[in-house]
Parts: structure tokens; C-alpha cells; sequence
């Protein structure tokens, strides 16, 4: 097989895309490539060198080992390549960023011949991604007295590869592009649609604003009428990077805004500017500083005050507001890096130091988090091997402690996980810390991006630290179509071979489990005092602290076993009264956030927040529809405070659902999902025994905002409204419109139903047998007026409702039932009006294979109502996603419409919603 004529015929199918050859990551192909460079007659010996030099990705890519070995060659004289001197071979090693080319050059540094390896040790001088086998074998060798490994310690204990890097320009003029109105979410800068192509970065790139190319046409057309300025992405009266956590969004907007990484290495830039109103959504914050950008809150709208400091409100009790300044499309302003403000006509607009903090600033320096957190990893390593105090290169991390103040949850697990601080300093809010991570999961549409980090930063291991790693397959469950064919079987072995435990076996062994990752997560996590980090915004655990992430962080995770970030303020959130029997507990989950905007005038003070939850008796799986649901609120993260019965039932049943997958045969040779289990049961015993109990806050912590949540309030269901036509453009698709069923009269189309996502657990499988029984009962059949899609979270669930004779009922009642042996291969997309039983996993919700008819309405118990995700607009009418409890999304496919409250009460009598009832205990310490 010539795979050299087989790229040349894929380089012609790109053509016809507007794009360029892909990028290299093979070996064979390489090799092919350099069989030809080497032959000096070759006709195309002229391209193969720019596919060498310029068109070969780095890192433990394949090809990255193949193109090291051919540097070397050429370094040491054994190929003579007239284009390729041996300056410019040292040159292509420098931007290889580790793996194969860490080995070669400490093969030439340390070799024998003196003027390499000086030539050698100044590249070495100037690289970061050095793992365990380097340094070990630097180690080796000064012990053994090479002059050179000394002086390679000694400039790693200076941090000279940071140090010696330009500084910060001290000015970066900037030309605004305002991409939306309102909340700008992920989907708009990286369309689930198109996460099959994430990995082609070019390609995925032609996606950015959902394929609108008019505005990507504007934006060329600005760049292009301002030469040396950088365009930096607004969310105008909103904020940027809301809902999914995607690393491919900001590679996308820095491929079209920011600054190659590499002369090298195509299509990967980095350090691109986006700004919001009400400023970044977090996850996608730190996404912006894996690749050294700069996010700034811009405040230029703000809420009127009268007098009394009371929030003035319009007629509709929306908040007044007044523009501070101008950020229309073309505005240009300079970002003063030394000054931390925002400058416009000269003017001092903004303080913006909050986007240029000294670790942030380090970021920018470095071009990004990966080369700070390594290059901290190196110079310890450096210091310990001559036996010295570590010099301060880095800022010192910011340690807050204040004397008489209690912890709050998270500042209790930051504390007891973090690394690097000084010895016995308790650390409050706004400290900087690095913390071990216990359990890292990384998804399906996101992995194959992690994986290429992994490899980028020449990690070819899972860190000892991390108990456990998983890597889901739910995304891309619904549709096994030729894409994902090609993709997931790739991503699985990868992270089987680095040491993740895998939703499908490479080797066949084990049925393929596409169980939604949350689901998995908030099982294996077996201790409340865990860090969690995941590839997706909801990873939200109810035991422990989750953060979901970008996949370049989740990676830095499963190499390094570590993560960097301030500890956030907490707000607490605690109940009172008592729920009608009517109610389900996604209602209160909906209105938590209707209660808290109202006490608040409008101020979510969830954003960027940790929700301290005192939901007290729930476990775990009912409780993760709250902290699931934290997403949508902006919240950062969120922690549930148990009382140590409930805690240890949710302990008692995750336990036993790793022992369900050991059982199907999926733990690995280290024994991970057995590790889990010990450790479930030692946590048991501490909880029973006294010695330690569930986490809770100290009775005199600091709380940024104290909500407290009435659910003698709660009289009927309440549903998150896309808000579609609101007039004011801003106020659509936000997750803030909360509404109670009885403002649609009953008389709302409901085109569709969605039963599914990381929303739904056990419970709301059986509440809808239960409606369908009930509804036979009192009407003499079951008649659906719209389609009603069932996707279970999980197969245990599937596995449980069998064994409960549930299943049964919702047989009885379908017209599609999944089939594992024979899956869909097309993306469905006429739905009749009937019941569809899906496979286990992300389904709609995604909205990245199977979506809804365009324009219609759909009732979901999901997490997504952007535009577009689950359902698109048709020229005549918007689609919309309403999210609601599983009795409202089976009734109002039933009935074809949204019910009344007396619809509602006769659908669901006799069945038992939730048994949510708050603790009595004082859940402090």
C-alpha cells in the first residue's frame, strides 16, 4: 500500500473543502516521505520536505518519533540533507515539544561528541515537557560527573526556559468583533454537530458560528482593515463560553484571531482575547489559559442603582441599564498589560486586573498553562537534585489565610489535597492552589482532542496520583455511524493503553458500556473529600468537588495528577418547609435558581461560584440533579453536604456499581476499579466509626451569599424557558426564565418529548411506567399526540428496571427499542408519534447526531436550550427547548400540548415523585 499516493488523493479531496494537506501523525507515512527526501531524484522530493519540515505534528505522535530519529541522522552526519543543516535540524527539534525529541537530545547532549552536544544542551535549556525517564536519566548522568547534565540542572533550577522568553508586550491594541448578543455558549464557536472533525482542526475550524459565513467573511475583513491589531471576541450584554466545556472552541477562535505556536506545526495558534459583559464563563476561562490568552469582564452595561442602592427595574422587572461604553464591531482598544486597564480613545475604561493576575500573566508569557505547570514540575525536580531551595522565578502563589475564620467545604478539600503551600497554613478564598486530583474522566467528542494533547505534551502514562481514569463513550451513543466508527475505536485503545479504564474494550472483551460519563463519575468518586475532573461542564459530582474542563486541562490531569486554580467563593444554599406530594425534585432544582435571582434583584451570584448545597437526605443519585444542574446556574462547581447515613448509602451503592463493572470484566491490570472499592470501604468505616465524618462546612466560614430556598413556594412545576421571542435579544436561551406550567394554560404545542441525559436517574425511568400505567388506567389506553424519546443514563438502570419488571411496562408501550447488535447507523430524523426506547447515553441532548425536526418545540428533561442544540430553526418558525421534570415531558407528549395543573395532579396521583425531605441535623461543624 503506497500511503504516500493515498495522502496525495486525500490532499485533492481537501482541496475541494478550501483546505490544506492534514497534518502528519503517522509513521509509515513519514517514512515514506523521507524515503523520498533522502532520494535526491524523487519528483516529489521538493513536497516532501515541506510536508517534513512543516506539516508534521510533534509530541509521541508516531511521526513525531519517526521525524526525531531523521533529525538525528542529520545532527550527527549519517544523512546529508542539503535543505536541512544541522542549526535547522536543532531548530525543528526546539519545536517538537517533547517525547521522542527529548530522547534524541539527551542522546546528542550526553553523547560523545562535544560540539553537539553543547549545540544540543541549548535546546534542552529551553524545553519544559521532560517526564520521568528524562529527568531521571539527567539525574543518572550528573551523578556521574557529565559536565553537561550538570549545566542542564542548573539552568533548569534557574528556570531559564521561562525566564529567557521575551517579555509582555506592554500594549496589545485590539479591534472588537461582537459575535452575539446575550450569552455567547460554546456551541456557536464549536457546533456539537461537528464534533467528529475537533481533531482537524482546519476543518473543524469552517464550523466556528455554526457555519455562518458571513460572519466569518466580517471577521477576515476586519483583520485584514486592521494590520497588527488582534481581534478580540465579544458576547455583547452577555457572557462568553456559557454551557459545554470545549477546548475545540477556543482553538477555534484562536485559529481565526490569535498567533501561530509554531512556524512547524500547522493550524494549532494560541493566545486569543474574548471578553463578555457579564465577563467568561468558567470553564471556558481556563480553557483560554491553556493557550496563554486573555479573557476580560467588560462591565460596560450596569445595573442602575436608586439612592437606597435598590436595583431600578423597568416595567417588565427586568434590571435598568446603562452602557458605560461602546464595544460595537470595529471598536478599537488597547489592553495595557503593565497598568492592568482597558484603554479606549485614550481613556482608562476598565480596571482588568483580575484577567492579568501574575499566573495569568505567566501564562501569556509562556504561551500557555502547559509550559508553566511542567516548567514548575522541572525546576523542583532540578533544585532537589543539587540539594537547593527552589529560587522564585514563578509568582509565589497567592496564600490567603485569615486568623478566626472557619472553612468552608471546598476550602476544606482544597486544603486537605493541596500541594506546594506552605506547611500547616490553613488557605481561605482566593488563594492560588494546586491540588491533586483523585478521579479524572474524559468523553467521547472530546477525547480524541485530549488524546492529542496528551501526545503534544509527550505524556504516555496516567499519573500514579490519580485513583482513577475514565473515558466515556455516551456522546456519540445514539448513531454508530461511519464517523464514529473511524474515531471511537482510535480514542478507546489510546486511553486503554495510557491507562484509563474504557467504556469499549479495543480488544472485544467486555460489551461496550455508552453510559453518560456524569453517571460513571459520580460513582467511581468514593469520597467526599475527592477532587474530580472531567471533559465536560457537567462534571458535577455529588460526592466531593467536580470541575468540569476543557480537554487540554483534562489531559494536563491525567499526566501530571494535579490542577492549578484559585479556591472560589462559596455561596450556601440551605431549604425550608416542606414539598407537596405533586412535586418532583426537578422542580426544585428550577426553582433554586427562579428563588435565588429574585432575592438577589437579579444578580445571579451563582456565577463563577461554588453552591454549597445542604441538600442533607439525599443520595447520591437524586442529589446529582441538583449539582448537575449547577452548570446551568454559571456556578463553578458545587459540593452536596450529606448527613453521614445518606452518604454512606450513596457510598454503599456506588460501591456495588463498580463492582458491576468489575464483574463485566472492565478493571485493568493496575487493579484501578478494585483500588475504588477499598477505598469506598474504608470511607465507610470512618463515616460509621466515627473517626471522620461527612464533609461539612465550619459553623463560622464565609459565605459570598446565603440563599435560602422555600419549597413551600414550589405549588407546581416549573420549566426552564428558552424565551425565544423576548424581544430583547439578551434574555433569550439564558437558563434564567423560569416559569410554572400553569403560565401556558395548557394550550403550549409540544412537538416532541425528551426522557434522558445526566438529568435523569432510575427513579424518573420508573415514574414514567408508572404515568403509562396510570394513564392506561384512566383513560383505556395510551395514545401519544407527539414522539416521546426515551434514553436511559445508564445500562445498570437498563439491567434494574428488567429485574423490577419496569422495563416490561415500557416495552409494552414503545414502537423502538434499541439493539446493541445491530445499532443505528443513520441519524434519525422523522419521528413518528410513539415511544423510542434508545441506547443508554447522551442522546438529544447533545444534539451532535440526532436532533428534533426543525422548528419544533420540544419538552426535555435535559440541560441544554441554547439555539440549535437540540433543535434548529426553520425560516417560518425558532425551535425551542423547554426543560421540565419527566412527569411534565410524559404528559405533554401524551397530550400533544403543555397540561393543566389538573392534568398534571390526576397523571401523577399515587406515585411518589421524590421523598426529599430537608435535614433537621445542623450540618455544620
Amino acid at each position: 500500500m503506497n500511503t504516500y499516493v493515498d495522502y496525495l488523493k486525500e490532499i485533492e479531496a481537501r482541496k475541494l473543502q478550501g483546505l490544506h494537506p492534514k497534518p502528519i501523525d503517522g509513521a509509515e507515512l513519514l517514512s515514506e516521505i523521507i524515503a523520498q527526501i533522502k532520494d535526491t531524484e524523487h519528483p516529489d522530493r521538493k513536497d516532501s520536505l515541506n510536508f517534513f519540515i512543516y506539516n508534521t505534528l510533534p509530541g509521541t505522535t508516531s511521526a513525531a518519533v519517526v521525524k526525531a530519529a531523521f533529525l538525528k541522522e542529520i545532527i550527527l552526519g549519517e544523512t546529508l540533507v542539503e535543505e536541512i543543516s544541522t542549526a535547522f535540524a536543532f531548530e525543528q527539534l526546539s519545536h517538537m515539544k517533547g517525547g521522542p525529541s527529548i530522547e534524541v537530545l539527551l542522546d546528542l547532549a550526553l553523547g560523545d561528541d562535544a560540539a553537539i552536544a553543547a549545540e544540543a544542551a541549548k535546546v534542552l535549556k529551553t524545553q519544559v515537557f521532560l517526564y520521568e525517564a528524562d529527568t531521571e536519566r539527567l539525574e543518572n548522568a550528573f551523578k556521574n560527573g557529565s559536565a553537561i547534565a550538570k549545566e542542564l540542572i542548573e539552568s533548569y533550577a534557574k528556570a531559564e526556559f521561562f525566564t529567557e522568553l521575551p517579555e509582555i508586550e506592554e500594549e496589545i491594541e485590539v479591534v472588537t468583533y461582537v459575535a452575539g448578543i446575550g450569552d455567547i455558549s460554546t456551541d456557536l464557536l464549536s457546533p456539537g454537530a461537528d464534533a467528529h472533525s475537533r481533531s482537524d482542526r482546519e476543518l473543524h475550524g469552517q464550523s466556528i458560528f455554526e457555519h455562518n459565513k458571513d460572519m466569518q467573511k466580517e471577521l477576515l475583513a476586519l483583520k485584514e482593515k486592521h494590520p497588527g491589531k488582534r481581534v478580540m471576541l465579544v458576547a455583547e450584554k452577555g457572557t462568553m463560553g456559557v454551557g459545554s466545556s470545549r477546548m475545540s472552541g477556543v482553538n477555534n477562535v484562536a485559529l481565526w484571531t490569535g498567533i501561530s505556536s509554531s512556524p512547524y506545526v500547522p493550524f494549532i495558534n494560541i493566545a486569543p482575547v474574548i471578553a463578555g459583559t457579564n465577563g467568561i464563563a468558567p470553564i471556558f476561562l481556563t480553557t483560554v489559559g491553556v493557550t496563554g490568552g486573555i479573557g476580560i469582564d467588560l462591565k460596560n452595561w450596569v445595573k442602575q442603582k436608586d439612592e437606597n442602592g435598590n436595583t431600578i427595574l423597568d416595567e417588565d422587572g427586568e434590571p435598568v441599564l446603562k452602557q458605560m461604553y461602546s464595544v460595537e464591531t470595529g471598536t478599537v482598544f488597547t489592553i495595557n498589560t503593565k497598568e492592568k486597564k482597558l484603554y479606549g480613545g485614550g481613556v482608562a475604561l476598565k480596571d482588568i486586573s483580575t484577567a492579568l493576575t501574575p499566573q495569568k500573566m505567566e501564562f501569556i508569557k509562556a504561551g500557555g498553562s502547559y509550559a508553566v505547570v511542567f516548567g514548575k514540575k522541572l525546576q523542583t525536580f532540578a533544585c532537589k537534585t543539587l540539594g537547593i531551595d527552589v529560587p522564585q522565578v514563578y509568582a509565589p502563589s497567592k496564600e490567603i489565610s485569615i486568623e478566626g475564620q472557619g472553612l468552608t467545604a471546598v476550602e476544606k478539600i482544597f486544603n486537605k489535597n493541596a500541594v506546594g503551600t506552605t506547611p500547616g497554613k490553613v488557605l481561605h478564598t482566593g488563594s492560588n492552589v494546586r491540588v491533586e486530583v483523585n478521579i479524572v474522566g474524559s468523553q467521547d467528542t472530546t477525547g480524541l482532542m485530549t488524546s492529542q494533547e496528551l501526545e503534544m505534551m509527550a505524556a504516555t502514562v496516567i499519573s500514579p496520583i490519580v485513583d482513577a481514569g475514565y473515558q466515556s463513550g455516551c456522546h456519540t451513543a445514539s448513531v454508530w455511524d461511519d464517523k464514529s466508527k473511524a474515531n471511537i475505536p482510535r480514542l478507546m485503545k489510546f486511553m486503554n493503553d495510557f491507562g484509563l479504564i474504557t467504556a469499549r474494550d479495543p480488544k472485544g472483551n467486555y460489551h461496550a458500556m455508552t453510559d453518560v460519563i456524569h453517571k460513571v463519575l459520580n460513582d467511581i468518586a468514593v469520597d467526599d473529600w475527592d477532587v474530580i475532573i472531567g471533559g465536560d461542564s457537567h462534571t458535577r459530582m455529588s460526592k466531593g468537588v467536580a470541575f468540569g474542563a476543557d480537554s487540554g486541562t483534562v489531559a494536563l490531569a491525567l499526566a501530571t495528577g494535579e490542577a492549578t486554580m484559585p479556591i472560589p467563593e462559596s455561596v450556601k444554599v440551605t431549604f425550608k418547609g416542606a414539598m407537596r406530594s405533586f412535586m418532583d425534585f426537578r422542580d426544585v432544582v428550577h426553582a433554586t435558581q427562579q428563588q435565588m435571582l429574585k432575592q438577589f434583584g437579579g444578580e445571579n451570584v451563582f456565577q463563577g461560584r461554588i453552591i454549597e448545597v445542604h441538600i442533607g437526605t439525599l443520595t447520591s443519585d437524586q442529589a446529582f440533579t441538583f449539582t448537575d444542574w449547577t452548570a446551568e446556574m454559571k456556578a463553578k462547581a458545587s459540593i452536596c453536604i450529606s448527613e453521614d447515613a445518606t452518604l454512606i448509602e450513596s457510598l454503599e451503592i456506588a460501591r456495588d456499581r463498580i463492582q458491576i463493572m468489575i464483574d463485566k470484566g472492565m478493571d485493568n491490570e493496575k487493579q484501578v476499579l478494585n483500588g475504588l472499592i477499598e477505598k469506598a470501604n474504608k470511607r465507610i468505616a470512618e463515616i460509621k466509626s466515627g473517626e471522620k465524618p461527612a464533609l461539612r462546612p465550619d459553623a463560622n466560614a464565609k459565605y459570598y451569599a446565603d440563599v435560602v430556598i422555600d419549597l413551600d413556594e414550589i405549588a407546581e412545576p416549573m420549566i426552564a424557558d428558552p424565551d425565544v421571542n423576548n424581544e430583547d435579544v439578551s434574555k433569550r436561551y439564558t437558563h434564567d426564565t423560569i416559569r410554572p406550567l400553569s403560565y401556558y394554560g395548557g394550550t403550549k404545542q409540544v412537538d416532541l418529548g425528551f426522557i434522558g441525559s445526566c438529568m435523569v436517574h432510575k427513579g424518573d425511568m420508573k415514574i414514567l411506567a408508572q404515568m403509562l400505567k396510570n394513564i392506561e388506567s384512566q383513560q383505556g389506553k395510551v395514545e401519544f399526540n407527539a414522539p416521546l424519546v426515551v434514553a436511559p443514563p445508564t445500562y445498570n438502570i437498563v439491567d434494574e428496571l428488567k429485574a423490577e419488571g419496569d422495563w416490561e411496562v415500557l416495552q409494552k408501550y414503545s414502537g423502538f427499542e434499541f439493539d446493541d447488535n445491530a445499532p443505528k447507523g443513520l441519524a434519525r430524523t422523522k419521528y413518528e408519534n410513539m415511544l423510542y426506547l434508545e441506547r443508554p447515553g447522551c442522546n438529544l441532548c447533545m444534539g451532535n447526531q440526532e436532533k428534533a425536526e426543525p422548528g419544533d418545540t420540544v419538552m426535555a428533561t435535559s440541560t441544554r436550550l441554547f439555539q440549535g442544540r437540540v433543535v434548529k430553526d426553520t425560516g417560518e418558525k425558532k425551535g425551542e427547548s423547554l426543560l421540565s421534570s419527566t412527569p411534565v415531558v410524559v404528559l405533554s407528549t401524551i397530550l400533544g400540548r403543555t397540561p393543566t395543573m389538573e392534568e398534571y395532579e390526576a397523571a401523577v396521583d399515587g406515585i411518589v415523585l421524590t421523598k426529599f425531605k430537608p435535614s433537621e441535623k445542623q450540618l455544620v461543624m
